[in-house]
């Protein structure tokens, strides 16, 4: 087994991806590493995507391309490193981890994750603050860790959106390993407004939360995928062009995480 790996700048990642997608759509491995992401592609060696095609997809992002070889025992070896989560009342674990009643059940699948990233427990954390109650969005579901979280305590009806297809099928049955109803649906947001709901989750790289649109004015945002360095000019961005306030902001390594509300 091999691993092909690109890495890109961040502000570059969510184009990046999007064209990497269409030369791997069996999955691509994102690796958060600060001011760069790292999309990796597994496969035999005659199955992977040729050298230039990789090239051209990235662009002008390409920082570096690299391959590896991987042990045999690698898809278990993986599982390790998803462990259950708590946040609050709620504990989110993939499904080989020991369970508790009332767990939220996340199959990650290759690509995904099941709660551990710092800006996914901070979004949960801020949805804590909030009246549970009435729509929400999830934009850039992934494995629907948010949108489930959101329903277990007590949104709806939800909509939860990505533009990757591998993640909305992950939402999709995740949301029925937890018996979860809600609406999943693959959308570019670089070019089609998020759809109206009065509480938006967006755990998003900078770039793409600062192109955001929304059909209808929502009334909170909870907006994430920043760096720390990055959370005073987003919350400057949601202020001046959506006329949301920043209520309160949660840091957790290197990451943050803003609760805007509408003035």
């Amino acid at each position: 087994m091999i691993r092909l790996a690109v890495r890109v700048r961040r502000e570059d990642a969510e184009v990046a991806l999007a064209e990497l997608i269409a030369l791997a759509p069996s999955g691509v491995e994102e690796v958060d590493l600060g001011d760069r992401v790292e999309y990796a592609i597994y496969g035999a060696p005659g199955e992977l995507p040729e050298l230039p095609d990789l090239e051209a997809a990235a662009g002008d992002a390409l920082v570096e391309i690299s391959t590896s070889e991987v042990a045999d025992d690698w898809a278990e070896r993986w599982k390790a490193f998803h462990e259950p989560v708590q946040i609050g009342p709620l504990r989110v674990r993939p499904p080989w981890a020991d369970g508790r009643d009332g767990d939220i059940v996340i199959d990650p699948g290759q690509a995904f994750g099941t709660g551990g990233h710092h800006t996914t427990r901070l979004c949960v954390e801020l949805l804590l603050d909030l009246d549970p109650g009435g729509p929400l969005a999830d934009l850039g579901c992934g494995s629907g860790v948010l949108a489930i979280a959101a329903a277990r305590l007590g949104f709806g009806p939800i909509v939860a959106l990505d533009f990757d297809p591998l993640c909305v099928e992950a939402t999709l049955e995740n949301a029925q390993i937890n018996r979860v109803e809600m609406e999943v649906a693959r959308w570019d947001l670089r070019t089609d407004p998020a759809p109206a709901a009065p509480t938006v989750v967006a755990n998003l790289l900078r770039p793409l939360l600062l192109q955001l649109r929304f059909a209808e004015p929502p009334d909170v945002v909870i907006a994430s995928g920043l760096l720390v360095a990055e959370a005073q000019e987003a919350a400057d961005h949601f202020s001046a062009v959506h006329g949301l306030s920043e209520e309160r902001r949660l840091e957790s390594g290197d990451w943050a995480a803003l609760l805007l509300r509408r003035r």
